[in-house]
């Protein structure tokens, strides 16, 4: 079974740089290796970078907390400049609820102390910690891939948001492959390896993490999840997208691109309605 493409979505496709569309989603890859095409509205994006955006010798010292900054934008501008189904096209739609591996899969634990710091931020999708300031959230299902998108805007102090940045930077070396004991899908051979994402805000990171072993009964398992964090002046972005279907990284370097674009937007309007 084919999803038809959705017409091409006219804000994504001005917010994004790009020139050329990946194969369409007519044509369906039978292997996990080889990506389909992208949903309707979403074009390739700018060619990522290609060095950490944050490097950890710019970070603050781990024994310093900046003062909480109050966003410039409230919770109903942030709600403004989340992205939404419309953005991708099909087979995109609001979520029908949390996806299953996240229990069965994320709740996970490891010996080594920055890797199951890893996990755990994974499981609770708090990358940074409390928002000192507004929060908005939208969750979105790929019905055809069983995939989930979670797109998070909130107001984080620029130094903390750095700093855990430069972490993420440090991951795909000290947390390259490791084992990590799930609740319900026993043991798993974890993989983390940078995500590069265009030049989008004012510091980024990215990471792709797979997962791969056994079920009960022997079936099994081969879980995919994206991270995206983007700082945009006060505001962070954090964008995770995951399933055990075929995650496409385009998917979610595109949404960066347009998430932080769009956020400077809200941003620029706000600043000029004072």
């Amino acid at each position: 079974m084919t999803h038809a493409p959705a017409a091409a979505r006219v804000l994504l496709a001005s917010a994004l740089s790009a020139t050329v569309l990946l194969a369409s989603a007519a044509c369906m890859a039978t292997d996990r290796n080889v990506p389909r095409g992208l949903p309707a509205g979403v074009s390739q994006p700018p060619a990522p970078s290609p060095s950490p955006s944050v490097s950890a010798s710019g970070a603050a010292p781990a024994g310093e907390r900046a003062a909480p900054s109050p966003s410039a934008l409230s919770k109903a501008q942030l709600r403004e400049a989340l992205l939404t189904e419309a953005d991708l096209g099909e087979p995109w739609m609001p979520s029908r609820g949390a996806a299953t591996w996240r229990d069965g899969m994320l709740k996970a634990t490891t010996e080594d102390p920055e890797c199951r710091r890893l996990l755990e931020a994974l499981y609770t999708e708090e990358l940074f910690g409390s928002p000192s300031g507004p929060l908005a959230t939208v969750t979105l299902d790929d019905t055809y891939n069983d995939t989930q998108l979670r797109y998070q805007v909130a107001a984080h102090p620029r130094a903390d948001v750095d700093r855990v940045l430069s972490w993420l930077g440090t991951l795909p070396e000290t947390c390259e492959r490791f084992e990590a004991t799930t609740q319900r899908a026993g043991a798993q051979l974890v993989e983390v390896s940078e995500l590069p994402l265009p030049e989008a805000g004012d510091a980024r990171a990215g990471l792709r993490v797979r997962m791969t072993g056994e079920a009960s009964g022997g079936t099994p398992t081969y879980l995919t999840v994206d991270v995206a964090a983007v700082r945009v002046g006060d505001d962070t972005i954090t964008l995770t997208n995951g399933g055990f279907g075929e995650v496409l990284p385009e998917v979610t370097q595109a949404m960066t691109q347009l998430g932080a674009d769009r956020l400077k937007e809200v941003a620029r309007q706000g600043r000029l309605q004072i």
